[in-house]
């Protein structure tokens, strides 16, 4: 077989390039033709389908074979980027995705946390519920009384620095409670006054937890009375206008105090 002078072409058994190819080798000088499909090209080397290995002299393409080959080539080049990208794609959305199951497996903990705070806070406040119910023999260290409009249950703005205050005379003695009732006129339904008196009394007490900086274990569950012990005549709208309260007081135990 005559190798000299001629580029050495190693014909291997693939599948892929659908690009025919007619090869003319010399051996014993006889010409003898193959029929192939092109796999890859690397410098002179080409890989074609087919059963033979040889070096040949010189090839010959079946009309566009080579063209079409190219065309294929540079569709599996392009098919190879957006598979990259692709796949670079992909670990940016898995990357955004671990990212946010950190930040809810945070949150949830950060929820577990304050969860477990307001249950200590609960179960603070039920012990001193418990504990004040034993102690019978008290006295109204102080008491205010705030008026709220007809169907509402906000604290009017003069109320705010009173509240204040009495919360700090509250601190000034040994084992104060504060105890916190909603009353609401007789004026409209049973149901909503009785919801009325709670909310105003939850109103008052939060104010004095958040500005008077009471702690929870010092307050009383607010108690909401409707329109039980009416203070004012309600056919008249001065008489309503008494019965719509909250009354915050100040206890203390005798024997604490020492009375």
């Amino acid at each position: 077989m005559t190798t000299c002078n001629t580029r050495r072409i190693a014909l291997v058994a693939a599948l892929t390039l659908s690009s025919t190819v007619f090869f003319s080798t010399t051996v014993v000088a006889q010409s003898t033709k193959v029929v192939g499909i092109i796999k890859a090209r690397s410098g002179d080397t080409m890989i074609l389908q087919t059963s033979n290995r040889l070096v040949a002299e010189s090839i010959s393409f079946k009309g566009n074979d080579l063209e079409d080959a190219e065309k294929i080539q540079a569709g599996m080049h392009e098919t190879k980027t957006q598979v990259q990208q692709n796949q670079e794609e992909l670990e940016k959305q898995n990357a955004k995705l671990k990212a946010q199951n950190e930040a809810l497996q945070q949150q949830q903990a950060q929820l577990t946390e304050h969860q477990a705070k307001i249950a200590a806070n609960k179960a603070a406040v039920d012990a001193a519920i418990a504990r004040f119910g034993q102690l019978d023999d008290y006295y109204i260290f102080d008491e205010l009384t705030v008026y709220v409009e007809n169907g509402k249950i906000k604290v009017d703005a003069k109320y705010q620095p009173h509240l204040v205050t009495l919360a700090e005379k509250a601190k000034t003695i040994d084992g104060y409670m504060i105890e916190v009732k909603g009353y609401a006129s007789s004026v409209g339904s049973v149901t909503l006054n009785q919801k009325l008196s709670e909310d105003r009394a939850d109103a008052v007490t939060n104010l004095l937890v958040q500005q008077g900086h009471i702690p929870l274990t010092r307050m009383l569950a607010p108690g909401a009375m409707g329109e039980s012990h009416q203070v004012g005549n309600d056919k008249t709208a001065e008489g309503q206008a008494e019965n719509r309260r909250v009354v915050a007081r100040v206890l203390q135990n005798k024997g604490i105090a020492g009375v």
